[in-house]
Parts: C-alpha cells; sequence; structure tokens
C-alpha cells in the first residue's frame, strides 16, 4: 500500500463531455465569479452522502486504538499492569508512557515564547502519554491497539493503574491562593508566563486626573468547541519504504506534521498529513494533540494502520477548551466622557499545561484589539497565565479577541450608565476616525482602514434604534422587561502568516487545478476560492478543480484566524494571474507572435486585432508535459481588520428569570464581498455561538473533586437553533482592507465577537430601565434563567 493508496480530498465536477457547451464569454461566466451568492460547491457530494471524513476510510489490515484515561485531577502514576490486557482476544499493543519515553518520544513543544516575570518559561512537560504523573481528568495515560474497536475498548478498561492523589486546584481563586498545590517546580504560584503592555506610571496619572472611574470585575467563562466530527487519526506506513501517513481531520496539516517530526524524531520526508472533508474546527482543531502522536508511533512500531476515533465524552475532556479568563478593568473618563486610561488584570486558566497558543490567545492576541475602535493611547496591562488541574485551553472560534470586546463593551455601557452620558454618544465621543488612519494602537498595532462611526449609524437606522420605546411598552404590557443591546467593535485577523504559497494547473482534460495549503472545514472555502479563479480565467467554474488537504503538494499554515481568504484567496488570485501572464509566452511561441502581442479573455489567447488565437486548454495540450503549472508563493502586506455593529433587543420574565432574544441586526465592515451567501452563513453562525455563551454554556470542573461536571451534551447546554431570532444582517463593503490585493477582511469570527456583549449588554439594559441599575454590573455569562431570577430576587430585596 504506496502513500497514494486513496485519493486526496477535492471537490469533483462533470467531466468535459458532461458540461454546458455554451459559447464561453466573460458575462455567461459572471454569475459565477466574486460578489455572486454561488450555492455552496461542497454541499452536493456532501448531501450525496459521498463525503470522505477521516472515519469513512478503512485499510486493509486496520487496527484500532483506545485510550484509558486519568480519573485523577492530580495524582501520581505509582504502576501499571498490562498483563491483563496483552492476554486479550485481538490485542496488538499495550503502551505507556515510560514506553514512549523508552522509545525516545520527546513531549509536545510549550510556551517557551512566554515567560514568568523571574524569565522563566514554565509549564509541566506534556508528554504523548502521561509520564509518572497525570494532571487533569482524561490526561491518555495508556494506549491500547486491537484487531476491533471494541477488543481495543475492552483491553484499555482492563489495564490496572493504581493511582497516589495528589492535592489539586481547578480553579483560578484555588490556584494563586499563596500555598496552592503546584503543577510544576518552576512555577511555585502557579504562573506559568504574564505580560505587561502599556505605561503604568501614566496611566496612573490618567486615573488620578478623571472625572469618572468605572470598574467591573469581568468572567469569560470556559467553553466546548463542540464540532460535529470528533477528533480522528488514521496512521499507516508504506510497507515498501516505510513512510509515514496521516490521515486526520485538522485544519492545519502542516502544522501537525512539524510536529510529529520535532516530538517522534522523523525525517520531514518519510512524513505526510492528509485531510479531506472537517466536520468543523472552530480553532480546537488547529495544533498537535497528545493522541496524534501517539498513534502515529503505534503504527509506526506496529507496521500496520491504526486507527483512533475519539467519543464524545474524549473530546469533552481532552480536546482544548475556549476562553477561562477573569479581568479586573477599570476605564477612566474626563468630564465630556473622552477616555483617558484603561487598566486592566487579568488571570487566564491555561489548564494543566501551557500550550503556545494558549498563552499567546489570552497574553498577547487579545490585548492587540482590547482597545477596539477607540481612541485609547493610554492603556496599563498585567496579564497572567495560570497552571490549574483541568484541560489545556487553545483556540476558539475568535481566540482572545471576544474576551476582550466583551470587556470593553461591557465597560463602554457602564461607563454610560455611571456618568448619564448616552452610550450611543460616549460611543461617537470616542471613536477612531477615518481621517487617522492608518492608526496604530496602543499595542503598537496598525488598523489600515476604518470608517466606524458609519458603521454604527447604518446600524442603528437597520434596527430602529429611535423607536424601541413603543417596543418596550409593549412588552411591559405582556410583564415583561425589555433591553436594548449594543456593541461597537472590530478584530485582528491572520495568524500573522502573510506568506501562502499555491499552484495553479492547466490540465488537458479541460480542467484548472489549484492547490492550496488552506483548509476546508464548512466554512464554504472551496467553493470561494473557485470563484477567484473564474474572476482570473472567464471560464466556467465546473472546469475548476479546488485541491486542498496534503502536506505532499505544498506547505502552509492552514485555516485560524479567519486568514483563509485574504491569505490564501489573495495566493490564489496572484497565482491565477501569474499563470495567465506566462501562458501568453507559450501562445505567443505557439502563434509565433510576441508575447506583448497576446491578448487573453473567457478561456482563449488571440493576437490583439486579429481572429487568431489559441484555446487555453489546447495550448495545455500543445505543451510537451501536457499542462501549463505555475508554483506561486506571494505575501499580503498585514492583517486585516473586520468591524461591526451590532444590536440586539431581549425581553426578561422577572417572575422566572427566562430570557429571550427577540430582534438582532448587524452591520459589519467586511470589505469586499466575494460569496454574499457564505459570508452571510459565517457571519450569522458565528452570532449564533456568542449568544450560546452569554446564554447557556459552561464547562466547569467540581471544585472539590476536579471532575467535569459538564462533561456530555446531557449537562453542557449547547446553543439551539431557536435561541436567536431572525438576523437583519448587513455587509458593508464601502471600506475595503489596503493590506491584501482582494480587499477582502477576515469574517469568519466577527458575529461570534459581537454577538456576546451584545446580548449581555441588552441584559443589563433591560435590569436597569426597570430600576435595578445596582445589578448590571453583576451580570456574569451564562445568563440562565436561574442565575437572572437569583439576581432580581437580590434586587427586589435591596
Amino acid at each position: 500500500m504506496g502513500s497514494g493508496a486513496f485519493p486526496v480530498f477535492r471537490i469533483l465536477f462533470p467531466k468535459p463531455n458532461q458540461r454546458d457547451k455554451s459559447v464561453n464569454t466573460p458575462t455567461s461566466f459572471a454569475r459565477f465569479g466574486s460578489g455572486q451568492a454561488v450555492l455552496r460547491l461542497e454541499d452536493e457530494g456532501l448531501l450525496k452522502g459521498a463525503g470522505r471524513y477521516a472515519d469513512d476510510v478503512s485499510l486493509p489490515r486496520q487496527t484500532h486504538l483506545a485510550f484509558q484515561r486519568s480519573p485523577y485531577p492530580h495524582a501520581r502514576i505509582v504502576s501499571i499492569d498490562t498483563s491483563g490486557a496483552l492476554g486479550l482476544p485481538g490485542v496488538l499493543g499495550v503502551y505507556t508512557g515510560a514506553d514512549l519515553v523508552q522509545a525516545g518520544v520527546k513531549p509536545l513543544p510549550g510556551n517557551a515564547g512566554f515567560k514568568r516575570a523571574d524569565g522563566v518559561a514554565a509549564s509541566p512537560p506534556r508528554h504523548p502519554l502521561a509520564h509518572e504523573r497525570v494532571r487533569y481528568v482524561g490526561e491518555a495515560v495508556v494506549a491500547v491497539v486491537a484487531e476491533t474497536p471494541q477488543q481495543a475498548r475492552d483491553a484499555a478498561e482492563a489495564v490496572l493503574v493504581e493511582y497516589e492523589d495528589l492535592p489539586m486546584v481547578v480553579n483560578l481563586d484555588d490556584a494563586t491562593h499563596p500555598g496552592a498545590p503546584s503543577l510544576c517546580p518552576e512555577a511555585p504560584d502557579n504562573i506559568a508566563a504574564e505580560m505587561q503592555h502599556g505605561n503604568a506610571a501614566a496611566c496612573a496619572t490618567a486615573f488620578a486626573q478623571a472625572a469618572h472611574v468605572v470598574a467591573l470585575e469581568v468572567v469569560n467563562q470556559r467553553l466546548a468547541a463542540l464540532t460535529l466530527e470528533p477528533r480522528t487519526v488514521l496512521a499507516y506506513p508504506d510497507p515498501a519504504d516505510g513512510r509515514l501517513t496521516l490521515r486526520m481531520s485538522t485544519q492545519m496539516p502542516s502544522g501537525v506534521r512539524d510536529t510529529l517530526i520535532a516530538v517522534l524524531g522523523l525525517p520531514r520526508e518519510r512524513l505526510r498529513v492528509v485531510v479531506g472533508d472537517v466536520g468543523g474546527g472552530f480553532g480546537m482543531k488547529t495544533g498537535a494533540y497528545p493522541e496524534d502522536m501517539v498513534v502515529a508511533w503505534s503504527a509506526q512500531r506496529l507496521q500496520r494502520p491504526v486507527k483512533w476515533v475519539a467519543e464524545r465524552s474524549e473530546e469533552f475532556l481532552s480536546s482544548s477548551h475556549g476562553r477561562d479568563l477573569q479581568t479586573r478593568a477599570e476605564l477612566a473618563l474626563a468630564a465630556d466622557g473622552k477616555i483617558l486610561g484603561l487598566r486592566l488584570r487579568s488571570l487566564a486558566n491555561v489548564g494543566a499545561y501551557a500550550t503556545g497558543t494558549g498563552v499567546a490567545i489570552q497574553l498577547l492576541i487579545g490585548p492587540w484589539v482590547q482597545t477596539s475602535v477607540y481612541d485609547i493611547q493610554t492603556i496599563d496591562f498585567h496579564f497572567k497565565a495560570v497552571l490549574t488541574n483541568t484541560a489545556p485551553t487553545g483556540a476558539y472560534r475568535g481566540a482572545g479577541r471576544p474576551e476582550a470586546i466583551f470587556t470593553m463593551e461591557r465597560l463602554m455601557d457602564e461607563a454610560a450608565r455611571q456618568t448619564g452620558i448616552d452610550r450611543v454618544a460616549l460611543r461617537r465621543r470616542n471613536f477612531i476616525q477615518p481621517e487617522q488612519m492608518p492608526y496604530k494602537n496602543p499595542m503598537g498595532q496598525t488598523y489600515d482602514t476604518g470608517c466606524f462611526e458609519k458603521v454604527m449609524d447604518q446600524a442603528l437606522a437597520q434596527a430602529d434604534w429611535a423607536g424601541f420605546e413603543a417596543r418596550a411598552a409593549a412588552s411591559r404590557q405582556k410583564g415583561l422587561l425589555r433591553g436594548q443591546g449594543i456593541a461597537t467593535f472590530l478584530e485582528w485577523t491572520g495568524g500573522n502568516v502573510f506568506e501562502e504559497r499555491v499552484t495553479v494547473t492547466v490540465l488537458p482534460d479541460d480542467t484548472i487545478e489549484v492547490f492550496s495549503a488552506v483548509n476546508a472545514m464548512g466554512q464554504g472555502i472551496v467553493t470561494t476560492l473557485a470563484q477567484l479563479v473564474v474572476d482570473v480565467f472567464g471560464v466556467p467554474i465546473t472546469q475548476v478543480r479546488v485541491v486542498l488537504g496534503d502536506t505532499d503538494r505544498g506547505d502552509g499554515f492552514g485555516s485560524a484566524g479567519s486568514r483563509s481568504l485574504f491569505t490564501g484567496g489573495s495566493a490564489v488570485r496572484v497565482g491565477a494571474e501569474r499563470t495567465i501572464e506566462h501562458a501568453k509566452t507559450l501562445a505567443a511561441a505557439e502563434l509565433e507572435v510576441a508575447a506583448e502581442d497576446i491578448a487573453y479573455e473567457a478561456g482563449r489567447f488571440s493576437v490583439k486585432g486579429t481572429d487568431l488565437g489559441i484555446d487555453l486548454f489546447a495550448l495545455a495540450r500543445a505543451q510537451s508535459e501536457q499542462r501549463i503549472h505555475i508554483d506561486s508563493t506571494s505575501t499580503v502586506s498585514g492583517p486585516t481588520w473586520p468591524n461591526g455593529c451590532h444590536l440586539c433587543e431581549v425581553e426578561l420574565d422577572p417572575q422566572t428569570g427566562d430570557l429571550q432574544v427577540v430582534a438582532y441586526s448587524s452591520v459589519n465592515d467586511v470589505g469586499r464581498v466575494v460569496n454574499p451567501l457564505i459570508v452571510r452563513g459565517q457571519l450569522d453562525g458565528g452570532a449564533v455561538q456568542g449568544l450560546g455563551q452569554a446564554l447557556s454554556e459552561h464547562l466547569l470542573y467540581d471544585r472539590e473533586t476536579g471532575q467535569l461536571v459538564t462533561g456530555s451534551l446531557m449537562d453542557y447546554a449547547a446553543p439551539r437553533a431557536d435561541l436567536a431570532p431572525d438576523f437583519c444582517t448587513t455587509m458593508d463593503e464601502s471600506t475595503p482592507c489596503k493590506n491584501n490585493p482582494l480587499g477582502v477582511k477576515g469574517v469568519g469570527e466577527l458575529g461570534t465577537i459581537g454577538a456576546t456583549p451584545t446580548l449581555v449588554n441588552a441584559v443589563a439594559d433591560a435590569l436597569a430601565r426597570a430600576g435595578h441599575a445596582a445589578l448590571a454590573p453583576r451580570l456574569q455569562m451564562p445568563l440562565s434563567s436561574n442565575r437572572l431570577w437569583t439576581l432580581l430576587q437580590q434586587g427586589v430585596a435591596a
């Protein structure tokens, strides 16, 4: 079985003899190019059951892997007895952390780029299988490989592990309390890393001079990503040369490959990662996991295919979690409402192992957007990453930006209440103005464009902000409290990886094949990239094939940080243009004229001013290799800064605490829109996830036992379709991005970032209008009916 035992994921289209033979004209393809709501090309195959997810692939002699996981949040591994499991039917191997260490398998990379105040980068070594100590419930301790999944599960349960229970901490208050149990010697106070930003002295002066100081305690609770498809890995060696291939569900195949190289010590050329359809990522599938290492190592050791498919309970326990940040936030304002300074003190629960991603999100990436759309230059930020006996945190839709914007927008509304300044007027007074662009914020990040007041004015009109009182009166007639929420904000996108490589190949079968290292995970990127190819080549979209997810075909950062279109799409556009320019020289040789005399339009090269010409695909067939091929690398000049104004209205029943979102409206500056159908889906889908955090979601560990209380969908309240009303969503294209040739801005996380503060601000407004303004600062997510009812009773009692 060679490395090409199954095909790379690709979107397939009709063969040439099945295509529409209508005349190729620019106008005939315009409906498939940029700006058009082309139906997703991915969907037909998925709806017909032709999707190819990682678990859809099975190979000859395939085996199955199961893990035994720690039931303890913190314990020393005293002994492991594998003899009972080894004797069971079908068992091929039972492996422990000690086995992997003895075999030379290294720990996963940590957070070396982020250090404590004493200059130490502190985190326990994270072995693929726990070695000597476990540090959270669900950490993988033993791996069993057997002929069938059930045999593997039975044998994993038969392994006897003796533990010595150790003191543990699962929340931030306990972990940072003097004398708390420590997770590693390098961090006796459990502080894995910390960063300070700004000028503390200047900020202190601003606060001393302020007419108003507003302070809030803000919590962003821990969340689960909940992808439809669980993590899945199939690793198999080539029997001819031992080369190892992994087929898996991931957003970043090149990143996984590079981690495998570091951990397993494999040469780069002996490892390939292939990705097919991916059933959702949301950031949770952006890096390599310990389980990936174990599956790969087992396949290499056994010289047979090994597959692991996570169960939903395993995903709750061991996939990276999102958010988990508590912040003391203070805002200093002049008498006229102008912001003078912003001071933050934040603790981020990064779990048992401080990963580079988990730490960067809270200590650096979130702070990049903390001042948001407001002209604030005086800041004093101090962020600490704290180790606890919980699963590690990592990227989750928005990754640091939702936490930062939530804090900022809660502060703005609370400042308006306390100063008596209208909250729209307060925002208007502090917006960065278009003439200030490009604008460098106090974190050194430069916004290329932005018309924030214009976006807000559109949103206010769209939502009929001024007509709210009539709607509130109607709600009062029903005994309900109605509130109106607003959030004006921006986000940073791109992962700060601005280079992308693509290959463009014109094939003799009348197909243009484009390979990119960005990855599909349900966001419709294949369709969008194909539309960009149509823009340049002017051929039917059915003649475009987009190929993704194969480290043998090309390297790249992958899909994360809403970079797929503005980085990956820009690379496709540039690569396609370079292909045509190269093909012009080939056409000139074929037609025996100078290259500058060649024109191209709608799939045909022609000699200017004549009817002499040659078809694009005929030109490809005329080449010695029967193709025209370009390997193109290009770079965008910086990140994008999409922004928006989101508004919502809620009705709160004071008798029960029941909360309903009754209206939701948004205007979103996303730059140029390639496919409005896909962009709207990203915005509205993201908003539902943001509303889910505000209303119901919470990954909760028991403080006394360290057990995950919300470890299944019976206990974890994921958002439902009836949670949100119909969305009124507008995309403003009037301010294109200047950092990429497409003018587009990242869009995948914008809705999530805006929805959470908008909703919570609406509830705070409802309370304030009902005479409970003192309760507004005490709101903490999720806003369950029990929490709201209890808070209202306290307000009545007061």
